[in-house]
């Protein structure tokens, strides 16, 4: 329902819904039409024709769109004509033929209403106009909205109300932001659904622009040349935001609400429910049941068999033994001493440097050439050496140690730098 902008909604709608051949699109819109007046000349109005509407029809959603003609002024002559109508309605609907004392009192009470001067109200000229985007002419709108919003509602459908696009010029934008501001906070307070679809026919300053992306993302040209109504691409981009919305609705009526089930635990003596454990069972997921059949934990699977090696280290916390000869095998074997020994050289691979032996059981390292800073002193005390037996496996040599300078040996001198230090 609603104005020109509605056809053209419709129109994207058809075409949006295409591939539904279970979801129609019904047009009862009204090219020229306005909350403001219904037809040029006629007594129609919105609210009225909405409730006829939807009283004839099948509806399962209802979509209104309409605002474009509203951006004028509201005459006094109109608002009088209303206000004569509804009394008229009023009396129609309280006379009855026994009682035609009360028609005549309430004959009296109109004339003299009729007689008496309307109250200067703010917001009204001499010309006997109410200004747009007025506090008074919001007042007299707000109240066309709500009447509208209350026909839409009484199919006990879901109601969607879509908002003003940007309008070329300064002027008519500020008009559709303004009444877009009366929609959305009306709709919200009747708690009908409110389709914003602004940002979907701005360019990035927020301003009107012709061309834009369409709903797929293509660069289009979305508005006509008169900067109000839309073409073909925008007529599809503009059903997109209501299109979304309709589905959303129908899904959430449509699919099932998974609600989490458990077994029902037993009840205590005294009619309470049981205290839930703070953690159940650790059932692992990995392990295949017996039978496809058979569900994973059940009363008649059998317990589930991992791998030992896994246990003992993930579970136990004891390590892994490496294989004899590798890197990291640090294991000592006991000889018939009782004192440890290396594992034979030909276990150790290419590559690898075996630990060295303790020192009781280390070979002597190879005489070195004496030198005369370096010689150890005459007293001093002759190293002790140890032979291993033919029957014990010998050890590789350790590469040789640079031989360390005594305190008691004289140092040469150092030289002298430039600025009296000596150099290292």
């Amino acid at each position: 329902m609603g104005d020109a902008m509605a056809d053209w909604l419709a129109y994207g709608l058809e075409d949006a819904f295409a591939d539904s051949p279970e979801i129609a699109v019904v047009r009862k819109n009204k090219l020229h039409s306005g909350l403001l007046r219904y037809e040029a000349k006629g007594d129609l109005d919105w609210w009225h024709v909405a409730r006829d509407i939807l009283t004839q029809e099948k509806a399962n959603f209802v979509v209104m769109m309409l605002g474009v003609s509203d951006r004028q002024n509201i005459r006094e002559r109109d608002l009088a004509k209303e206000a004569d109508k509804k009394k008229e309605k009023d009396k129609v609907s309280k006379q009855t033929p026994e009682k035609e004392s009360q028609t005549k009192n309430q004959v009296e009470d109109t004339e003299q209403d009729t007689i008496a001067a309307p109250e200067t109200q703010p917001g009204k000229r001499a010309t006997g106009t109410i200004e747009f985007r007025t506090d008074q002419w919001a007042e007299i709108y707000s109240k066309r909205i709500d009447d509208t919003i209350a026909a839409l509602k009484s199919k006990g459908v879901p109601v969607f109300w879509v908002g003003l696009p940007s309008i070329r010029g300064t002027k008519s934008t500020a008009d559709a932001v303004y009444l877009n501001d009366l929609y959305r906070a009306r709709a919200e307070r009747a708690g009908v659904i409110y389709i914003d679809i602004w940002d979907g026919f701005v360019d990035e300053a927020g301003k009107y622009s012709n061309f834009g992306p369409d709903y797929e993302g293509q660069m289009r040209r979305l508005r006509s040349s008169d900067g109000v109504f839309f073409t073909k691409s925008g007529a599809l981009k503009l059903a997109h935001y209501v299109e979304r919305e309709v589905r959303r609705q129908m899904n959430s009526r449509v699919a099932p609400i998974a609600i989490p089930s458990g077994p029902v635990a037993p009840a205590t003596p005294d009619g309470k429910p049981a205290a839930r454990p703070m953690a159940g069972p650790v059932v692992p997921l990995t392990v295949v049941p017996a039978t496809s059949e058979e569900l994973v934990g059940g009363a008649g699977s059998s317990p589930p068999h991992s791998d030992a090696t896994a246990t003992h280290v993930l579970v136990k916390g004891e390590p892994v033994a490496a294989p004899r000869g590798r890197a990291d095998d640090f294991a000592l074997k006991p000889d018939s001493d009782g004192k440890a020994v290396l594992p034979p050289a030909a276990a150790v691979p290419a590559g690898a440097m075996a630990a060295a032996p303790p020192a009781e059981t280390a070979r002597p390292e190879p005489a070195a050439t004496p030198d005369k800073k370096t010689a150890a002193p005459k007293n001093a005390p002759a190293a002790k050496t140890t032979q291993n037996t033919p029957s014990k496996p010998r050890a590789e040599p350790k590469p040789p140690v640079r031989p360390q300078q005594r305190d008691d040996v004289p140092r040469p001198p150092r030289p002298i730098g430039l600025f009296g230090g000596g150099f290292r």
